[in-house]
């Protein structure tokens, strides 16, 4: 438990922040799972990608953590686009890494 003023505030802030920090990571979450529930259909995608933006902008996500998640979106999309079909999720091999 903080003894000083300062270190009192201090996690007061540090509480508040999380939360708000958690609320936006929560939103993003739905946004990509919206853009994967539909299909990568072009309107989901876009609102995701601004949700994206957003946190950027903010501070919430890294700069490079944003641009993997809109390459990604973008590839599914255009991918979704060419075949008209659902895009599969491609998920990683649980395997010992080479």
């Amino acid at each position: 438990m903080p003894i000083l003023k300062a270190s009192k505030k201090s996690v007061r802030k540090d509480k508040k922040r999380t939360e708000r920090n958690t609320n936006y990571k929560i939103a993003l979450k739905k946004a990509l799972d919206f853009a994967k529930k539909s299909g990568y259909s072009e309107d989901k995608v876009r609102e995701a990608i601004k949700t994206i933006d957003k946190l950027e902008a903010k501070g919430i996500i890294h700069q490079n953590n944003a641009s993997r998640k809109k390459s990604a979106l973008m590839k599914k999309l255009n991918q979704a686009k060419s075949t008209e079909t659902p895009v599969k999720e491609e998920t990683p091999e649980q395997g010992t890494p080479e």
